[in-house]
């Protein structure tokens, strides 16, 4: 199925590869094209040039879905009975820090107020970033220095459940646990440092009095904290948690042996 691109509600030819793109500004959706729409892609991003850019990028690879482009959510949400249901939004932050609270409050409201996955792309690929944008409800973050295929992979991984970070993030935090950085600790950007010691007992499968007695914490108190851990990953029990992180935070044997002495 093609694409149909979107820039601010405005159709836009989808002619990347033949012919200049026209806007057509009188166009508007009639009933025969909801009939062969099912999915939209929001891109979300206060830079007409770069939404514009990336909505044709992605579209040209004929992904099964529309292509939506706006300046902000609230243009969106003025229109978005024109749409179909929302298959994933991809927000595009650029160079602005998740930690800016603007940025981090829009992707709390977005993962709260949205059934459809948060994708953040920026441009750095920076550890304390990416823990960041999960931890206000991002199923995602894609820096700006990879290539539109491996943009398009990640947010169809993000559709079907899955959580992509890049790579090098990934080697990052593995170097910073087998290098015993504890100021690197990779859960340090996502939890407290309390937190961060369930979360580290939670996926080597410790009961909870376990947990208790080795952290010198009271059982109901273990139980607190892991559901605020749940409530930080978007995870319905403690196993979940267990699987969300090992898949973030991928045990060596280094640091399965050093927990066990």
């Amino acid at each position: 199925m093609n694409s149909l691109t979107m820039t601010n509600g405005k159709p836009v030819q989808n002619s990347l590869f033949h012919a200049a793109p026209t806007i057509d500004p009188s166009h508007t959706l009639d009933d025969t094209d909801h009939v062969t729409r099912g999915r939209s892609l929001l891109i979300i991003d206060d830079r007409a040039l770069d939404r514009q850019c990336l909505a044709y990028c992605i579209s040209a690879h004929k992904m099964d879905m529309d292509v939506l482009a706006f300046g902000s959510i609230n243009e969106w949400e003025r229109k978005r009975h024109d749409y179909p249901p929302l298959a994933a939004i991809l927000l595009n932050v650029g160079g602005k820090k998740i930690a800016e609270p603007a940025v981090a409050e829009e992707i709390r409201r977005l993962s709260s107020a949205l059934e459809a996955p948060i994708i953040v792309l920026a441009d750095t690929d920076e550890l304390s970033q990416i823990m960041k944008a999960l931890e206000c409800g991002a199923k995602g973050y894609i820096p700006s220095s990879v290539s539109i295929d491996v943009c398009i992979e990640a947010i169809a991984l993000s559709m079907a459940g899955g959580i992509f970070v890049p790579a090098s993030s990934v080697l990052a935090m593995r170097q910073a646990i087998e290098s015993g950085n504890p100021a690197a600790r990779p859960l340090a950007g996502m939890f407290t440092e309390r937190q961060a010691e369930v979360v580290e007992a939670l996926r080597r499968g410790k009961a909870n009095k376990i947990i208790a007695y080795e952290l010198n914490l009271r059982e109901s108190t273990v139980k607190v904290h892991i559901r605020n851990i749940m409530k930080k990953v978007k995870a319905t029990n403690r196993t979940e948690v267990a699987y969300k992180i090992k898949d973030l935070f991928p045990l060596t044997v280094e640091s399965m042996n050093a927990s066990e002495h």
